[in-house]
């Protein structure tokens, strides 16, 4: 099988499972006690993305003030608590990276 062909293939499965959930729920009220858990699934998700590779950049727990991700890191948070805007969290914690980097 070709590879674009399951690409394909599994592009059309996520779009239908997704689609399928809008379908059952889109007419439905989502009652409070299932919407208060899920905003917090996007978050938990990017930590758990996130944190391994600002604390254990190199596979080694390393925290400290050596460790430039962790640093660009806790400026990313200070930056995403103040504006609540990812794309500025982003932007931050990329520039700040650059500039530790370039100045350590």
């Amino acid at each position: 099988m070709s590879p674009w062909l399951i690409v394909i293939i599994v592009g059309i499965g996520t779009y239908l499972t997704r689609l399928s959930f809008i379908g059952i729920l889109g007419t439905r009220e989502v009652p409070t006690y299932v919407e208060r858990p899920l905003r917090l699934v996007a978050p938990a998700v990017i930590a758990a993305i996130a944190i391994p590779e600002l604390v254990a950049p190199d596979g080694v727990v390393h925290i400290s003030f050596d460790n430039l991700r962790l640093l660009a890191g806790l400026i990313a948070i200070v930056a995403a608590w103040t504006t609540r805007s990812i794309g500025w969290t982003i932007g931050v914690g990329m520039v700040s990276l650059w500039i530790l980097d370039w100045l350590l």
